[in-house]
């Protein structure tokens, strides 16, 4: 696997930070300074957190494990059901639904309810109904599929969970945490820290910063999955769900030219 380079990350924007009125002190470490008033990140730390976290990311897919992709803000939401569906993985695009990890058996009754939907759909099933049931019926699949959709292949909890802005997917990564899923996700100069197991300072509202992150971590992914194949390593062990669980646990970017523009809340 290719590690990624400073130029890169340049190149996509990942150094634009938030307005400096707009920003968590939890991200200090993280910040390389200020121009016309926006953060710049650290792209020479951003390097090496994001190297090292897609080799973690890597060996989860190699030994079978499974990465959840979360983006549920409008300009991620494309991009990461794209590249979760490229590499066979699970995805939330939409509102995360409470409960959807550590609740998870409760939202697999829900998808096997969406199945047998999709089951009765497609063997014609719904034809021989009345019409407002099948009308019924139809409304009920569309939700279903709007909301668990991305997870329905899921059988079982993730090895680990990728995450496009933490400010959005707090819920998310409250619940990972809880039963210690490790949890990589993108956090910008406004974003929390806290919960993350790796840390990926970066621009995490254009839509080319993100497709830069998201397309890499696919990228970790597919790999690991190719030497899965040549190895045949074991399956990882599933996380088990349990309230009880307690969780384990550049420059100065200023260069001449028109960089892509954040769109900014």
């Amino acid at each position: 696997m290719n590690p990624i380079t400073l130029r890169e990350l340049l190149e996509a924007g990942a150094h634009f930070g938030h307005q400096t009125i707009r920003w968590n002190p939890k991200m200090r470490p993280y910040i390389f300074g200020a121009r016309n008033g926006i953060y710049i990140i650290d792209l020479q730390k951003t390097l090496k957190l994001f190297n090292d976290a897609r080799e973690v990311i890597r060996d989860i897919a190699a030994k079978g494990g499974k990465v959840l992709f979360v983006g549920t803000k409008q300009q991620a939401q494309e991009i990461v059901m794209e590249e979760a569906r490229n590499v066979g993985m699970p995805y939330v695009t939409q509102r995360w639904l409470g409960g959807t990890l550590t609740n998870f058996q409760t939202i697999k009754n829900s998808i096997a309810r969406l199945l047998d939907l999709e089951s009765m759909k497609n063997d014609g099933t719904f034809e021989l109904l009345a019409k407002k049931e099948a009308v019924r019926r139809e409304k009920d699949m569309a939700r279903l599929e709007k909301f668990l959709g991305g997870i329905k292949h899921m059988d079982k909890l993730p090895q680990a969970m990728f995450v496009i802005d933490t400010g959005h997917e707090y819920n998310a990564i409250r619940e990972a945490k809880k039963l210690g899923i490790p949890v990589i996700a993108v956090v910008d100069t406004n974003g929390d820290p806290d919960g993350v197991d790796h840390v990926l300072p970066g621009n995490d509202d254009a839509l080319r910063s993100i497709r830069f992150f998201v397309s890499r971590v696919a990228e970790a992914i597919a790999e690991g999955v190719t030497l899965r194949k040549e190895t045949g390593a074991e399956d990882v062990e599933a996380v088990v769900a349990s309230g009880d669980t307690v969780a384990a646990e550049m420059m100065a970017a200023a260069a001449a030219g028109e960089a892509e523009t954040k769109t900014k809340e």
